[in-house]
């Protein structure tokens, strides 16, 4: 069983996952095009991932995240958001999540390391699936853009 405890506290702490998550995005340079996405919405993303985090790690099928970051994707590329600017920002959702669990101390005790391992390998499933359909989304608008 995944550590419950941790998906608990991340969702708990959504709000002020996103808004770090929000200024990590808009200041680095890498991530410079996703000022073209407008702040409320950039903000609303962070924190619809951590807020729903559960959800997304539990009972998401890998259609339901297809569906809604291969949207995501088309949408960036319809913002003028480059590519790679797109990936940092999702990779940045990832490690940000990382900090925030080592910050909290993310080892609970002998026996909860293997929800804890669960818990990562379910995260790291997670966010490869949403980076590859955010990506197919993105490569797909700009096709559909060019023809």
């Amino acid at each position: 069983m995944i550590a419950l405890r941790l998906v608990r506290l991340i969702e708990t702490h959504s709000e002020e996952l996103a808004e770090g998550l929000t200024q990590k995005i808009l200041s680095s340079e890498r991530t410079r095009d996703m000022r073209k996405v407008p702040a409320n919405e950039l903000h609303h993303r962070c924190h619809e991932i951590y807020r729903n985090l559960s959800d997304w790690l539990l009972q998401k099928t890998e259609h339901d995240i297809e569906t809604v970051y291969k949207d995501l994707g088309a949408r960036r590329a319809s913002q003028g958001v480059s590519l790679p600017a797109l990936t940092w920002a999702l990779m940045l959702t990832k490690e940000h999540l990382w900090s925030f669990l080592e910050w909290e101390g993310v080892h609970g005790g002998p026996h909860n390391v293997f929800g804890e391992l669960e818990l990562l390998r379910l995260l790291d499933q997670f966010f490869d699936r949403a980076l590859y359909h955010t990506t197919e989304g993105y490569e797909q608008a700009v096709a559909q853009k060019i023809a």
